[in-house]
């Protein structure tokens, strides 16, 4: 009998001390929220203090709420963190370089570690490096991760970089102790959004999977018990309706990564993505859930227990000191971006009764906001400037929000064309126009509708022109027809042929217009596209492509495409008699450029 109870004392203790080396570990993570620091949309709407009453998602109040609750209700270890884009697509972003609040308010709120993705780079290196600086200087920031960045010792123009990883404010990986066991991070931005990250030069990006490996081993010989990637690279399903992409590829190849927190792809995941044993999670996009992943880890094995998306809404009170924190940010906002331009964070622009979108992931040809945007740019430039514009074109990946029905003011119109920056303290992109030959035209159209077959991204909407095309026609060769459309409506042909020497200007955004560069690479040098001025002098530098939109003023005052659409909307006439312009109606469907040739 006595040795019976000594067995089973010795089972219990056994078992008492294998419960007691098992750890429960909580991560909770966000990705891509592009500076949704208030819920949306529209704004207006956002209540934050108060709960179900609006329809609005998103917003750091909400967000901080769920992140101590979650570490409340949590007996072992809770990690917070966030894979990259973090910042740009909201007016927040324009003071970050000399105010560095965001990252200041992500500590606050609870985040342990963030990771670079590409659009934090928007504003260059330099001012990259300022946001940071500024943040730490206000206070303490996450420990901000770049793990496979490569400097140019021989362009000075990523030293500031390189300085913040000297001094430890940024690094390629993090090592945190918490209850015993050794954490281990390190982030990578993916060859897609390094495509994307133009304004990162010269930082260049050394290869995914090496420099994981390299990473992972480096963290293992300081004996992590646990290793944690931030990967802003992504995952997408392929055409069988498998789960693809670099972090599916990131987890089968490289060993000893015990999660991949993804992100770029704006991919909402219900359920892990099982990779050899290894989970990738992903939560969306722009604050809309908190992804919470429950592990277990044992004897050096780390399994997964549970995975949900905690949704950020209306059923969530926010909490009252990051709330206030936001509204003193939004006054400052209000009387240093938006006041000397003659606008209102919370005044309505306008009133829509349905829903304008762009889903890069749906139905683009059916898109409504495109199409919209791309004739406020169209007007805009036509009322602004003496030689007016004969085309104005928008591509997809440069839409970034929808117009929710309601009432809509400035920081709202503002998130739908939200990206870059001028030489002006304007936000936004300036308005750029090159001249073009009716061959060049034609080549321009068949390369970027060709181009968008292979990414989304690319699909332009144009305002003031009208395709026709045969979809069975051969490379390159699918446009049949093209005719420009005054304003009145008066239309004429392009002759598109070698003979033809007229110009024909083309608008869009200074980023976009870039493209030029690349069509030849892209048709394998069948076709090489040279962009003009009014006088058909060839341009060198894209800078001078730039449109001053008040030519009465000393300078070249910038327009951007937000301000288009600010200006189109306001114009749009009030139906129901509130006081507020209504969205037109004729926006409620598609409207279409392209054509098939009669009769294919």
């Amino acid at each position: 009998m006595k040795r019976t109870i000594s067995v089973l004392f010795l089972f219990l203790s056994l078992m008492s001390l294998q419960a007691q080396t098992a750890k429960k570990i909580v991560i909770l993570h966000t990705n891509d929220i592009h500076s949704r620091l208030i819920g949306y949309s529209p704004e207006s709407a956002y209540t934050p203090m108060t709960v179900n009453d609006d329809k609005t998602i998103g917003g750091f109040a909400r967000m901080a709420t769920i992140i101590k609750n979650e570490e409340k209700s949590n007996s072992g270890i809770t990690l917070v963190v966030d894979a990259g884009d973090f910042l740009m697509g909201t007016l927040f972003q324009e003071l970050e370089p000399s105010t560095g609040f965001q990252l200041r308010l992500m500590k606050t709120v609870g985040y342990d570690v963030v990771c670079i993705g590409n659009h934090e780079f928007d504003f260059g290196d330099q001012k990259l490096a300022d946001m940071i600086s500024s943040a730490a200087k206000g206070g303490q920031i996450p420990k901000v991760l770049l793990g496979n960045a490569v400097f140019n010792a021989k362009d000075p123009g990523d030293d500031a970089i390189e300085k913040l990883f000297d001094s430890g404010l940024m690094g390629r990986k993090y090592i945190m102790e918490k209850d015993g066991l050794k954490i281990g991070f390190f982030s990578l931005l993916g060859k897609s959004a390094d495509k994307n990250a133009a304004f990162a030069l010269p930082i260049k990006f050394s290869n995914q999977v090496k420099t994981a490996r390299k990473l992972v081993r480096e963290l293992k010989d300081e004996k992590c018990d646990i290793i944690i990637c931030l990967s802003h690279s992504g995952v997408q399903l392929d055409k069988k309706g498998q789960w693809s992409g670099e972090d599916v590829e990131l987890a089968r190849k490289v060993k000893g990564i015990d999660v991949i927190v993804s992100a770029h792809t704006h991919t909402k995941l219900e359920k892990p993505i099982m990779v050899n044993g290894i989970p990738v999670v992903q939560t969306g996009e722009y604050g809309q859930y908190v992804g919470k992943l429950e592990l277990t880890y044992d004897n050096g094995k780390v399994t997964v227990d549970n995975y949900s998306l905690l949704p950020v809404d209306d059923r969530i009170a926010g909490d009252p000191m990051i709330n206030q924190l936001i509204e003193d940010q939004k006054k400052l906002v209000n009387d240093e971006i938006l006041k000397p331009i003659g606008l209102d964070y919370q005044k309505p622009v306008v009133e829509s009764g349905f829903l304008l979108e762009c889903n890069e992931q749906g139905d683009i040809q059916g898109s409504n906001l495109g199409p919209l945007v791309a004739d406020a740019i169209y007007s805009y430039l036509n009322n602004h400037t003496s030689k007016g514009i004969d085309v104005c074109m928008v591509a997809v990946g440069v839409i970034r929000d929808k117009i929710v029905p309601g009432i809509q003011s400035a920081p709202d119109i503002f998130r739908i064309m939200s990206m870059g920056e001028g030489k002006d303290n304007v936000p936004g992109y300036p308005l750029s126009k090159i001249y073009v030959t009716g061959k060049e035209l034609k080549s321009v159209l068949e390369i970027l509708r060709m181009a968008s077959k292979s990414d989304a991204e690319n699909y332009c909407y144009y305002s003031g022109i009208k395709v026709e095309f045969d979809a069975h026609g051969g490379l390159l060769n699918k446009i049949k027809k093209l005719e420009i459309i005054d304003r009145t409506g008066k239309t004429r042909d392009v002759d598109f042929s070698k003979k033809n020497k007229t110009l024909y200007s083309v608008a869009a955004n200074s980023y976009m217009l870039e493209f030029v560069g690349i069509i030849k690479k892209m048709s394998f040098g069948l076709i090489n596209v040279v962009p003009k001025d009014a006088t058909g002098k060839v341009i060198t530098d894209m800078k001078g492509a730039v449109i001053d939109i008040d030519e009465s003023k000393d300078g070249i005052q910038e327009g951007k495409e937000w301000l288009a659409l600010m200006e189109y909307l306001s114009s749009m006439k009030d139906t129901n008699g509130n006081g507020i312009p209504d969205v037109s109606e004729k926006y409620r469907i598609a409207i279409q450029t392209f054509f098939p040739v009669k009769g294919r």
